[in-house]
């Protein structure tokens, strides 16, 4: 299948390139990116050397498609911008997966009261299948529209979900405290994300108003109190989540409640091969360079909360392996196709 990468001078259109390389059903024909056009997708990300294709400018993306007969394109493009290109995309009849948020909330109303400004194409939200795996594995077979999650929204989707829908937490309120790599925020020369601006540093950003929050609440149904921080490494995800357990919880000691919580897990990801229950409290290192996530639950029967906690690689299944595993499944390929289920330690 002729794949083409729109967005690949960022980091998680570099991973996009790296799996398509490894991917047994692709062949990376085309690679795009304003930022960086006319140069080798090696110059730009050391870590590509020996792949020789020349990044194309992203105005040249559906004349390139329909000459290539390119079947796939995955979108890593600012926000807003994935809209220009979809319908055109749609039209020549290619499958897309868009990794962006532009098509992530169905609805036009709330998609503009969190992002400031009217969808231009909401006649296709509707259409987009969006690409949890893990909660979504019936709608997105067969999909030829993908919109991938958000990378905080899918560590906390995965933490709260499961207990949410068993009836172990309450809905109202969850708290979300969430810390990300620098990577999260892309390849930018921005001085806040300077080595000396992050490196023994830990920062809150984007207090009550984090444009993921009104993701997390469509996915789970919850209302979501959300801080993200900016942590001093390069990638990961770790989220904390907090719930008010039910009267089921608490009137069990703590360690059947314990053990209730993690079966649900368990339960909820039974048919997973990238999301695992741990016995642990996990972290970032344990998910660096794979696809996995791993969630854990407790009880704090002193105050009534349950901890959910999951981690991840923000740019791999909080992005570039996240879009890939939902177009393995859509086209009907093996689900970790060009993915790594384990990952890199120490």
């Amino acid at each position: 299948m002729k794949v083409a990468v729109c967005g690949a001078s960022g980091f998680a259109g570099a991973e996009l390139v790296r799996i398509c390389e490894v991917h047994p059903d692709f062949e990376l024909v085309a690679v795009f990116a304003d930022r960086s056009a006319g140069t080798s997708i090696s110059e730009s990300h050391p870590g590509l050397f020996g792949i020789d294709l020349a990044m194309l400018a992203t105005e040249d993306l559906i004349p390139t498609v329909e000459s290539f007969g390119i079947e796939l394109v995955f979108l890593a493009l600012p926000h807003g911008v994935s809209q220009r290109y979809v319908p055109g995309l749609l039209a020549l009849g290619v499958m897309v997966v868009d990794l962006g948020a532009d098509f992530r909330i169905k609805n036009p109303v709330l998609y503009e009261q969190w992002y400031g400004h009217q969808h231009e194409r909401p006649e296709l939200l509707s259409s987009a299948v969006y690409g949890l795996v893990e909660f979504n594995r019936e709608e997105l077979s067969g999909a030829r529209f993908i919109s991938a999650p958000g990378c905080y929204v899918t560590a906390a989707t995965l933490a709260i979900k499961p207990l949410l829908e068993a009836g172990l937490v309450d809905s109202n309120p969850v708290v979300v405290d969430a810390a990300s790599g620098v990577s999260g925020a892309g390849r930018s020369a921005d001085l806040r994300y300077s080595y000396t601006s992050v490196q023994e540093n830990f920062s809150a950003y984007g207090l009550r108003n984090h444009r993921h929050t009104v993701e997390m609440e469509v996915n789970t149904g919850a209302t979501v109190l959300f801080t993200p921080h900016l942590a001093p490494m390069t990638r990961g995800i770790l989220a904390t989540c907090y719930m008010r357990a039910t009267d089921l919880l608490m009137q069990m000691d703590r360690n059947e409640a314990d053990a209730l919580v993690a079966s649900c897990y368990s339960d909820a990801f039974a048919g997973s091969i990238f999301v695992e229950a741990t016995k642990i409290a996990p972290s970032t290192r344990m998910t660096y360079g794979s696809n996995r996530a791993f969630v854990y639950g407790c009880l704090d029967s002193r105050t009534g909360w349950v901890l959910g906690i999951s981690a991840l690689d923000n740019l791999l299944k909080g992005a570039a392996g996240q879009a890939v595993q939902a177009a393995n499944v859509a086209l009907g390929l093996p689900e970790d196709s060009g993915l790594n289920r384990f990952g890199v330690w120490p």
